[in-house]
């Protein structure tokens, strides 16, 4: 990520559930900036702030165990992080968890880069009987550590005050000596790396990196290691895998771990005997092996009602207007190419408006809900009994949960799934998960017009229909998958201010990306209409639209449209068929409505899931899935329309 300005640059990294994006947006505020790192698909979050008259650019890097990692998800931001040397760390902690944490901290002090730490969810510790004394944790590491309760805002200026002095005075930490055998090793192997062998961070980490890397992070930089270099590395590693028979990686973890522990016991006392606390039992009940099922159907349920209680009221309240706006406009302007540019605008604002937020707003403030409370963790948890059954790795419910939200991220989290085999199959069956722009399209036709219990219906088919695909899918494979290691972070009373923060990001992103698609594809739509183009295209379309699945065939150029962006179909199907939200029922069928559900929930994926699927699985696989997903939608609608009637 090339430099815009002469800022100092303030990286965040800790580990996943630390609550180091929330620090970051409590910070960051509204004007933070999401964006890829160059030429990939990973994200960073980024912004410049003002502290004590100090323009700061800080960047919130994707959590992280590990810096040399196994997961390829993290290598993208931590090749960041070494190519692009930070000006200042800051290390964020959940202090709950202050023994595992404390390891990732270790590995940062060996970067020798200025470094603050933010001791986190302090309050979360308390709780659990934990006392920290941070006064003495700063003596050990040789850092600031700044206490912080991100969700309130405590903690916050003390951090930022504490980043400018690192800034100033340089702080990088006390190089912690492991024990005297490992260390031996480590300096022998730093005698002999050459002066001008490209080092990552410093010669001291680039060496104990070298020992540990095994497969990971460092092949590249072992690629082109001097044979006597690489002579040296084999004897030490062999030597220390004698010494303590294991594999010279395990060694250096196990030292780490080890001082970690050290650490974490002389700066922090608990509590012993101490009761349960009211989120403690809860937990308890919401992870029972029976209970725990019961409560997760019962959350998805009061889920799904309500978003439809919210929009459906706000629906009805805001259509009535526009489809009085488009009734004076149709008298006042007649059927002119400017009618029908202007009521192709009116459709996509009034689509956006009217029939997309009211849902997809909602449904991003719940998802937030979840995530922040910590549920979604539990969620997967869950699942993953039922993962198995289908053929596919137990962390495939996390790629899966954020394809509800939308399928492109969902796709590009794939990567945390170590077996090819797995990424393949969960990629191909992410498009059938309805993304929010489905969800709108099911909540505002089929709830709308049938009844919140027919969409319930639509969802559980729909689940049902991933079990069967997965294990079909999963056949052709030979190879099982593995087991399913899940860290549950602590259940914490959810920050609405960080709930709206994450809402409001999103749906800018809706606003800048999806919506101006919604607008231009209506105005096109209605040059089409105007022009008469429609017609050739449902022609061409006829003998699946109308013969097969027994819709009108102006619904045809909608499949065109929804391969733009899925809430397309959703808007150009009142379009096509001239008429307004109200007197939809008037024109189709409630068996034509189903059918039109079922193909266009199905139907290939929109066109950024499939150029999304190209770029991080691959060509046939996403030529796969759009024949998948069309040959499903097909069968589907047949299989559906044979039962109904229609």
């Amino acid at each position: 990520m090339a430099k815009k300005n002469n800022y100092p640059d303030l990286i965040f990294i800790g580990q996943p559930n630390s609550g180091k994006s929330t620090l970051f947006n409590a910070i960051a505020g509204l004007k933070a900036q999401t964006s890829n790192f160059p030429g990939t698909t990973v994200a960073h979050t980024h912004s410049e702030v003002n502290v004590e008259g100090q323009v700061l650019n800080i960047i919130d890097l994707p959590g992280t165990y590990s810096l040399n990692p196994s997961d390829p998800s993290e290598r993208v931001p931590l090749t960041h992080l070494f190519k692009e040397k930070p000006d200042l760390v800051i290390n964020v902690l959940d202090a709950s968890t202050l023994g595992r944490s404390l390891e990732l901290t270790l590995e940062l002090i060996e970067l020798e880069f200025p470094m603050v730490v933010a001791l986190n969810m302090v309050d979360l510790a308390e709780k659990k009987g934990m006392e920290i004394d941070c006064k003495k944790l700063e003596t050990l590491l040789g850092v600031p550590v700044i206490p912080t309760v991100a969700s309130h805002g405590r903690g916050i200026k003390e951090l930022l005050h504490a980043a400018l002095n690192a800034l100033e005075k340089g702080w990088i930490g006390f190089q912690i000596a492991w024990s005297r055998d490992v260390e031996e090793k480590v300096e022998e192997l730093i005698r002999r790396i050459p002066e001008d062998f490209p080092l990552v961070g410093n010669k001291r980490f680039t060496a104990v990196k070298m020992i540990e890397a095994g497969k990971l992070l460092f092949d590249d930089m072992l690629k082109d290691i001097d044979r006597p270099l690489k002579k040296s590395l084999d004897k030490v590693r062999r030597e220390l895998e004698l010494m303590h028979d294991a594999p010279a990686y395990e060694v250096i973890a196990a030292e780490r771990h080890h001082l970690a522990l050290k650490i974490f016991e002389e700066s922090c006392k608990v509590e012993r005997g101490k009761r349960l606390s009211p989120l403690e039992k809860i937990d308890d009940i919401v992870m029972h092996p029976l209970l725990g099922y019961v409560i997760l159907m019962l959350v998805f349920l009061g889920f799904f009602f309500v978003i439809f209680k919210i929009g459906n009221p706000l629906e009805e309240l805001l259509l009535g207007p526009l489809d009085s706006m488009r009734a004076a406009l149709s008298l006042k302007l007649g059927e002119g190419v400017f009618f029908y540019l202007v009521d192709g605008f009116l459709q996509g604002v009034g689509g956006g408006v009217a029939i997309v937020l009211p849902y997809f707003m909602p449904l991003l403030f719940l998802m937030s809900f979840l995530e922040d409370i910590g549920y979604l963790a539990r969620a997967s948890f869950l699942m993953d009994t039922f993962m198995h059954r289908i053929g596919l790795h137990g962390r495939s419910i996390s790629p899966f949960i954020l394809g509800f939200g939308c399928n492109v991220p969902a796709v590009v989290s794939t990567r945390i799934l170590e077996s090819r085999r797995d990424r393949i199959i969960t990629a191909l069956m992410i498009p059938f998960i309805p993304c929010s722009a489905r969800t709108t399209i099911i909540l505002a036709l089929v709830a709308f017009y049938l009844g919140p219990l027919w969409a319930l219906g639509f969802y559980l088919f729909n689940i049902l229909l991933l079990g069967v695909l997965g294990r079909v899918i999963s056949l052709f494979f030979k190879a099982p998958s593995p087991g399913l290691i899940l860290e549950i972070p602590s259940l914490k009373v959810p920050s609405l201010k960080n709930m709206w923060r994450k809402t409001f990001f999103e749906l800018k992103s809706f606003l800048k990306f999806a919506w101006p698609i919604l607008i231009v594809g209506s105005i096109v739509l209605g040059l089409i209409q105007f022009f008469h183009f429609d017609r050739y295209v449902n022609i061409i379309l006829s003998p699946l639209v109308e013969k097969a699945l027994g819709l009108p065939q102006e619904l045809g150029v909608t499949l065109v449209f929804g391969f733009l962006r899925k809430e397309l179909s959703l808007i150009m199907m009142l379009q096509a068929l001239g008429v307004g939200y109200a007197d939809l029922m008037t024109i189709i069928t409630r068996q034509q409505l189903i059918v039109f559900t079922v193909f266009i929930s199905f139907f290939i994926p929109c066109v950024s899931t499939v150029a999304i699927l190209w770029k991080e699985i691959g060509r046939k696989v996403a030529l796969l899935s759009m024949a998948l997903n069309t040959g499903v939608a097909v069968v589907m609608s047949l299989i559906i329309r044979a039962i109904i009637g229609g």
